[in-house]
């Protein structure tokens, strides 16, 4: 158990559909309320709150607290990861998709501070993504690469709609131009696939993208990393699949199969890698699984 007195609450106020800063209001009044103080960040952009979250941990606090959804998280990662600070999630994006795996309630952000403040942690682990440049980049969830991260890469082209919208939209479009996607992928430095496929995903947790279960047996806490190869060789077949990806489902047909690995070696040209359902950098990448990286505050 972790005893808390004091806590920094970063808020992404975009969240949630700019439903974030009302949560964290009610989230500052019922730490108050059970005597702990808050010292509350919003940054202007990215860069400038990951500067504030990395202030935050250096100078020392019994509990980061983040309010927003899984990209604001991973953000909070980037500072957290191997240090003994734990991390508080007071949901309100619109994935939830680490909320739903420490199973944190997504709409009640009284409940979830009392979750924090009940000084209960997990010791879990985190993914970590070296790109060919020596960038580093944590996650919690899933790293995608392929059909996944091409919808992705037009989502962020795109300036309307908004929402949702946006995504189906996207996916739609990718649909339309699927193509077989050639990768190389090497686990742990021993066993190779060379493959055409439609995408790879790389799970510490189960599910993406709102509760899309791309990786159903992931084990967050396993210090390895599931993978997920799909080889749709049809839009048919990858229409006919998209529904058993959110009963995790999928990974019995035939279009799929999985393996588990410590460190997985990605190469596929022209490709991009995303986590926590934003940008990382372009492929070549080496994805590992790094046990016991962060501390997190569950029921």
């Amino acid at each position: 158990m972790t005893a808390i007195s004091r806590v920094t609450l970063l808020t992404n106020p975009m969240a949630g559909h700019g439903n974030a800063p009302h949560a964290a209001e009610q989230a500052v009044t019922r730490f108050q309320e059970l005597g702990i103080d808050v010292v509350a960040i919003v940054g202007k952009d990215a860069a400038n709150a990951l500067e504030l979250a990395q202030t935050a941990v250096a100078e020392g606090t019994d509990a980061f607290v983040v309010v927003g959804g899984d990209g604001v998280i991973r953000l909070a990662l980037q500072a957290l990861a191997r240090t003994d600070i734990p991390l508080g999630i007071v949901p309100a994006g619109t994935g939830n998709d680490h909320a739903r795996e420490y199973r944190l309630p997504t709409a009640d952000p009284v409940a979830a501070v009392d979750i924090i403040a009940a000084g209960r942690t997990e010791t879990v682990d985190l993914g970590l993504i070296r790109g060919a440049g020596g960038s580093e980049t944590w996650f919690g969830t899933v790293a995608a690469t392929g059909f996944d991260s091409l919808v992705s890469d037009r989502v962020n082209r795109m300036s309307w709609p908004h929402g949702r919208m946006r995504y189906n939209l996207a996916i739609i479009a990718e649909i339309s131009r699927l193509r077989p996607l050639p990768f190389r992928l090497v686990f742990d430095g021993e066993r190779e696939v060379v493959a055409d496929l439609t995408l790879a995903a790389f799970g510490n947790t189960r599910s993406y993208g709102g509760g899309m279960l791309i990786c159903p047996n992931a084990l967050h806490s396993d210090g390895l990393l599931d993978v997920t190869m799909v080889r749709a060789g049809s839009r048919t077949e990858l229409i006919r699949l998209f529904p058993t990806v959110f009963k995790g489902t999928h990974i019995a047909l035939d279009e799929v199969t999985t393996e588990r690995a410590r460190t997985i070696h990605v190469e596929s040209p022209g490709i991009n890698a995303y986590a926590d359902g934003d940008y990382v950098c372009p492929l070549p990448v080496e994805i590992s699984a790094v046990p016991g990286a962060l501390q997190i505050f569950v029921p």
